[in-house]
């Protein structure tokens, strides 16, 4: 007996694998559609460069601006919802999951309002930080045409979290690429042919986004009536989710409310904390000695890392996916083995990118620039961005099992004590006082990434399980009179406690 608890203690190379294809299966779409994000990005900026000079720099500043100021906390607050998504899919209660959608939806609508006013009003803000009027007057063109986007993204952030959760991200990043493609003319013809500038770019953004948004509705609603037309079954869909059949104290709703709000806070600062800290290291460049190498060189690396975090991101979004159904259905010995499988996936990616970034950090870094100054400091910092991403990528992935069990709480004290009780003091300790310059500052990113993938990894590694398992089910079926129910409390109403003495059914290969 004790040699077979022994033996069942770890997972068979079945198990693994049947993780490893279910993980690709949820990441690699997430993958593609951070890809064509930052090729939707890339495309703004080559556009922004054919305007001129002027007009790139108006653009890079309005950029970083809505990203800190709008994007970053949309983004953030949407991954609230994805403990109580992937937990409720786990459980087969999708009521939770569509009520969940609806909340943070609205959320993030709320949000918009205090952002959008921020936007409209760059211009004034900007002048009063001394910033140059001509730079600013562009920029500030830039984001007033880009807050229809902000209103689009509260939709669309929450609805891609939803549909990947629900085990549908196949089509949403079908519906990305479509996107795209139509993106490309669309851009080009408001930008130069309508002779918009700057604001055919913003608008070309938004366009692409509405009509990632139009292709999965019109998907959802088609698919939607195709199923309603060809079963009865009970299982709640997008446009019909809940039913109407118990009341719900007023209560509860509080409760249940304050609990996405426990959530999408600290998942917001959790991502702010680490967006905001490149934006500091930025502003910091701006006092280094040469400047203007600095700054083209901090370009550069941001674009790097901006294209390297996709690759986590994915891992994250599939790992928090795959946590959350486990621990949904009870299975805390699969979340187990999800979060192991995806760490390891992540070690694999880090030395993958510490091996591009330093193998071909000359290559790499001719593809933005062929100013000889600017390309030596280039070569000089990949590889300690390559070092970074060695520290990062397992730190992304352990976020996203931090979120599938619904503790984004500590990952983002984690955050912040990383980088900036260790990370800044660092950076401006090398950079100004130590008098490494630009390479001081990626030395302060390094032991900030450093400083955070060890704490990450230590909670992950004590994690109870079962614990949380138990959690989960209380998360996502804390009563039983109302739409929350857990999977079991909602099968003993509908049919009854003969439910209990059926077998749990197994999921099967596909």
């Amino acid at each position: 007996m004790l040699a077979e608890e022994k033996f069942q203690k770890y997972p068979t190379m079945a198990e693994v694998l049947d993780e490893l294809k279910q993980m690709a299966d949820i990441g690699f779409p997430v993958l593609a559609i951070g890809l064509v994000g930052y090729l939707k990005n890339m495309i703004s900026v080559i556009c922004m460069g054919r305007l001129g000079t002027l007009h790139l720099a108006a653009g890079s500043l309005a950029i970083g601006f809505i990203n800190i100021t709008g994007y970053s906390i949309l983004s953030g607050l949407a991954m609230g919802m994805e403990p109580l998504c992937s937990q409720a899919f786990g459980s087969h209660n999708s009521s939770i999951a569509f009520l969940t959608l609806q909340r943070t939806v609205l959320i993030l609508l709320f949000a918009t309002i205090p952002i959008g006013f921020l936007w409209l009003n760059l211009e004034p803000l900007m002048l009063v930080l001394h910033q140059n009027p001509e730079i600013t007057k562009i920029a500030a063109v830039y984001c007033r045409f880009a807050v229809p986007d902000l209103v689009l993204n509260s939709l669309l952030h929450p609805l891609r979290i939803y549909l990947r959760n629900k085990g549908t991200t196949w089509l949403v990043m079908w519906c990305n690429l479509l996107a795209i493609l139509l993106h490309v003319p669309i851009a080009i013809f408001l930008t130069f042919s309508l002779d918009l500038g700057i604001r055919g770019i913003a608008i070309s953004n938004f366009i692409a986004n509405f009509n990632t948004l139009f292709f999965l509705l019109l998907y959802l609603i088609f698919n939607t009536r195709s199923t309603l037309s060809s079963s009865s079954s009970k299982e709640a869909n997008l446009f019909v989710p809940l039913k109407s059949s118990t009341a719900v104290s007023a209560v509860t709703v509080g409760e249940d409310w304050g609990m996405l709000i426990k959530l999408a806070i600290p998942s917001c600062l959790g991502v702010c904390l680490e967006w905001w800290w490149y934006e500091f290291m930025t502003i910091l460049t701006g006092y280094l000695y040469n400047p203007r190498i600095a700054l083209a060189t901090s370009g550069i690396v941001i674009q790097t890392t901006s294209l390297m975090y996709t690759l986590p991101t994915a891992l994250s979004a599939a790992v928090s996916t795959r946590v959350g159904h486990e621990l949904g259905a009870g299975g805390p010995k699969k979340a187990r083995l999800a979060g192991v499988v995806a760490i390891g996936l992540a070690l694999v990616g880090s030395l993958m990118g510490l091996s591009l970034t330093t193998i071909g950090r000359r290559t790499w870094g001719r593809v933005f620039t062929k100013d000889e100054e600017i390309l030596e400091l280039t070569m000089a910092v990949l590889p300690i961005v390559g070092l970074c991403e060695l520290a990062n990528c397992p730190q992304t992935t352990s976020c996203g099992i931090l979120r599938g069990s619904a503790r984004p709480g500590i990952g983002a004290g984690i955050n912040f004590c990383s980088f900036y009780m260790v990370g800044a003091p660092v950076a401006v300790l090398s950079a100004f006082v130590w008098k490494f310059g630009f390479v001081g500052l990626c030395y302060g990113l390094l032991a900030a990434q450093m400083a955070c993938v060890v704490s990450i990894l230590i909670v992950v590694f004590h994690t109870d399980w079962e614990l949380e398992s138990i959690k989960a089910e209380d998360l996502v079926g804390k009563n039983t009179d109302n739409v929350f129910a857990h999977a079991s409390h909602t099968a003993i109403r509908e049919e009854g406690p003969e439910f209990l003495k059926e077998p749990p059914v197994q999921k099967q290969d596909t």
